[in-house]
This record gives structure tokens, C-alpha cells and sequence, in this order.
């Protein structure tokens, strides 16, 4: 049996007690002679820091109080047996070991579940349950305690030069921004304000994120399903709203078709009602995606933030925008970070933002506490100028990718019939003023696209 192996290396490899000590729990073991000597040899280990033989287990044992003889005549037979099993490799009794741990909390887990749900007097709620099998499920052995930075410097050096998985834009100065794209695990902010884009917006990155082959969860709180699904529609089927509207069934589905041959990914579009779900919603989502679609995305996209709930604070029961709003940030930048994802939402502008052309941090509407937590924000602006050449100016408020200063304003184009994003000439930059002291220079190429744009820099 491996709780044998696992009680006669806690006793006599300091190492592997070290490493499997702090994850193995009495309940673990069936054997109640077992849990004696594990609940020995751990208090020994806290005590003295470090690990008791033979013969210090025996005298404790003959100490302890409140043991049956059956208890106790299995504790000494268990004593016995240490050191008399054939020697194993050190690394596949600590793989088996944590195996058997991961078996142990699960099985354990259920069996508490069904006690909670045959109870009659319901003692314990059944609300629970999840909590007991998550924590089950998530039993490791993480044995990273923190980084040594003299003794893990060529690991260090080595991250330096591995190069991130990110989700590319289509957009050639957001990926200059971005170094290429949103990394996984972070929280991406659209700032603007009613009417200006934000969901066009992220329609559109949904889309393109959908035609290069990546799997897409696209949650609403603001528009039907249907609607967005609209607008993505038109913005890959490369027809206005308008025409999509008296496309025929036939010709329509041709054009699906067409897109479908030429895509590995999924886009799976979900409406909440407007303040009802929030990350624990979310989470369980994406379980059910993963387990009765096996659909795992790799962008998330929700629209948007403020209207989503708190799953940790009760709205109106004294708590304040500030702290609301960026409970709920913090929560979906941790729902990032457990599925590995980037995830990208919106927030409005205040009232002082909608009507400035140069929108700032202090212009986030309910929270500064969202900025704090994003890793990106940047804001989109609109201007009468703007619109009549079709185009909206982006301006960098935050950035943890790269310097927020370099390229701080640029506009792109977009056609709103469409719902599509698309960049313009390097002239069209030529007027755009950026932070004080910086200049427009001829300096900088976008890679793969110089005749389009020109040469231009803003340092």
C-alpha cells in the first residue's frame, strides 16, 4: 500500500518529508493506526523542525491518551513496518504521493457532499458543495516558495528571451503598444464614453480574434445575444447592417459557409441581464463550456465592466462605487489569471469625459480603482473632425506592456456600417499632438506595412 511508503519516507528522508509534509492530511489515511503516526510524526516535525525515528514515534505513541487498543495495537504494527518496504526512487513515491493526495481530497470531497445533501436538518448549506470539490480539485504539490535571485538568475535570464503567448490585433499601432498583442492573464480596459465605440469595438477584435482561428467567449450585459452576433456578422461577412437585413437565407448561409472553411475557432456569445452575474457566474460558465462543449477560449471579451456584479460584494449594502467597482475589476483580472486568458471589457466616462477631447484616467466614471487594477486602459475619442473622416482617435491612459508614452495618441479608421476597425495612412497621424516636448518624425516603419503608412515615430 503507498500510505506504508508515504509513512516510512516521512520518517527516514528528511527531503521527501520536507516536500510531501505540508499537502498530506490525517483524514488521508483510512487506517486509523496511520493517522496516529502521521499526526505524531507531523507534530514532531512543527515542534522540532525536524524528523523522529523509530524510536521517538514509539515512546509518543505509549504517551498518547484516548487511543482504542485497536488504534493503538495498528500504530505499533505500523511503527514495525518502517523501514522494512524495498527502496523506491524518491521522485515517483513524491509523484504517487501527490496523486494520492489529489484521489484522497476528491473522494473525500463527495462523501462530505453526500452527507450535506442527505441532511435533513441541513446544518450545513449546500451552497458548499462547489467550494469543497474546487478545493479538492486544486490539491498540488507547488513547491515554488519564492525566487532566489542570485541562485535563479539564468532561469530569469532565460524568461527574459522567451517569447509570450499573445493574442495579435489587426490593428498595427495596438499591437506596437501592446508588443504584439494581449498576453494571457491580464485585464484589458476600453475607456469611452455613450455612443462611441466600445462595443463596435470589441465586436470587432472578437471578430478578427474568431477568422485567425482562436476560440472566443463573448459575454453581454448590455445588448441581446442576437445583437452582437449582428454586428459580428457584419463586421466578418463584409456587409452593412443594412444589407444584412434583406440578405437572403441562401446567400447568407453561403457566406457562413465560406467563413467557416476558412476558421478553426468558435465564438460563443452569452447575455446576462444587466448587474445579475459576476466572475462566479462567469467561472461557471466556462466549467459548463469545458465540459459539455469542450470549448476552452482564449480571449474573453465582456461588455462591460460596470454593469457586471460583485461576487464578493453585496451592491448597496455600504459599500461605494469606488469599492464596487473595483472589487469587480480585481475579480475578473483573477478569472483571467485561473483560465489563462486575456480578458478585455469597457467602462464609461464620466460626465466631464464625454465632452473632452482629450480624455484622461481622472475621467473613469464610478472608480479610480479600476486604472489601478487594469493592465491596459486605453480611451477612445471622438471628435465632429474625426467623424466626418471616419476615424477615432486612441490614447493611451495605462500601460504595464510598454511605454505608455511612445505612441501615447494615433487614430484609426472605422466604418460604423460594418462594424469594423481598420488602420489609415501614416499622414492621417501627421496631425495628431502628442504628450509635451514629443515631435513627429520619420524615424519609425511599421513592420510589413511601409508603403500603407509611411514612416513616422512619436517619441
Amino acid at each position: 500500500m503507498i500510505e506504508n511508503y508515504i509513512l516510512s519516507a516521512l520518517v527516514q528522508e528528511e527531503e521527501f518529508s520536507r516536500k510531501a509534509l505540508p499537502f498530506l492530511r490525517k483524514e488521508y489515511f483510512a487506517d486509523e493506526g496511520q493517522q496516529a503516526i502521521f499526526q505524531l510524526v507531523k507534530q514532531f516535525v512543527d515542534k522540532y523542525n525536524k524528523i523522529p525515528n523509530k524510536a521517538v514515534l514509539s515512546v509518543d505513541l505509549d504517551e498518547q491518551k484516548g487511543l482504542s487498543q485497536t488504534t493503538y495495537d495498528q500504530a505499533k504494527e505500523c511503527i514495525k513496518q518502517i523501514g522494512t518496504n524495498p527502496a523506491v526512487d524518491e521522485q515517483w513515491l513524491l509523484d504517487n504521493t501527490e496523486k494520492f493526495c489529489q484521489d484522497k481530497a476528491i473522494y473525500n470531497a463527495i462523501m462530505d457532499s453526500i452527507k450535506i445533501m442527505d441532511d435533513k436538518k441541513e446544518q450545513q448549506s449546500r451552497g458548499t458543495i462547489p467550494k469543497l470539490l474546487s478545493d479538492a480539485l486544486a490539491v498540488s504539490f507547488d513547491q515554488h516558495i519564492g525566487h532566489d535571485f542570485l541562485e535563479d538568475s539564468a532561469s530569469r535570464f532565460e524568461n527574459y528571451h522567451k517569447k509570450e503567448k499573445r493574442i495579435p490585433f489587426d490593428i498595427d499601432f495596438l499591437n506596437k503598444i501592446t508588443k504584439g498583442g494581449l498576453p494571457r492573464k491580464t485585464l484589458n480596459i476600453i475607456l469611452a464614453g455613450t455612443g462611441v465605440g466600445k462595443s463596435l469595438a470589441m465586436c470587432h477584435m472578437a471578430a478578427h480574434n474568431l477568422s485567425s482561428g482562436h476560440n472566443v467567449l463573448y459575454i453581454t450585459m448590455e445588448m441581446a445575444e442576437e445583437k452582437i452576433a449582428e454586428r459580428i456578422d457584419a463586421n466578418l461577412l463584409d456587409v452593412t447592417l443594412d444589407e444584412l437585413a434583406v440578405l437572403t437565407k441562401d446567400a447568407y448561409q453561403k457566406k457562413i459557409e465560406r467563413f467557416r472553411n476558412k476558421t478553426t475557432g468558435k465564438l460563443i456569445i452569452k447575455e446576462y441581464p444587466t448587474a445579475s452575474a459576476g466572475s462566479a457566474n462567469f467561472r461557471h460558465l466556462l466549467n459548463e463550456l469545458r465540459l459539455k462543449r469542450n470549448f476552452k477560449p482564449d480571449i474573453i471579451y465582456i461588455d462591460y465592466l460596470n454593469i457586471c456584479s460583485s461576487s464578493r460584494l453585496k451592491a448597496g449594502a455600504n459599500v461605494n462605487s469606488y469599492t464596487y467597482v473595483k472589487a469587480i475589476a480585481e475579480e475578473l483580472r483573477g478569472l483571467g489569471v485561473e483560465f489563462d486568458v486575456p480578458i478585455v471589457s469597457a467602462t464609461q466616462t464620466n460626465r466631464t469625459g464625454f465632452t473632452s477631447t482629450d480624455v484622461g484616467l481622472e475621467d473613469t466614471s464610478e472608480s479610480f480603482g479600476l486604472p489601478a487594477t487594469a493592465d491596459i486602459m486605453i480611451a477612445l475619442i471622438a471628435t465632429e473632425e474625426l467623424d466626418k473622416l471616419s476615424q477615432i482617435m486612441v490614447k493611451q491612459l495605462k500601460n504595464r506592456y510598454s511605454d505608455p508614452t511612445k505612441f501615447k495618441r494615433f487614430v484609426i479608421g472605422v466604418d460604423k456600417s460594418k462594424m469594423k476597425l481598420y488602420d489609415v495612412e501614416g499622414s492621417a497621424q501627421q496631425n495628431i499632438m502628442d504628450a509635451p516636448g514629443s515631435h513627429y518624425s520619420t524615424q519609425y516603419e511599421p513592420s510589413g506595412n511601409s508603403d500603407k503608412f509611411g514612416k513616422f515615430d512619436f517619441n
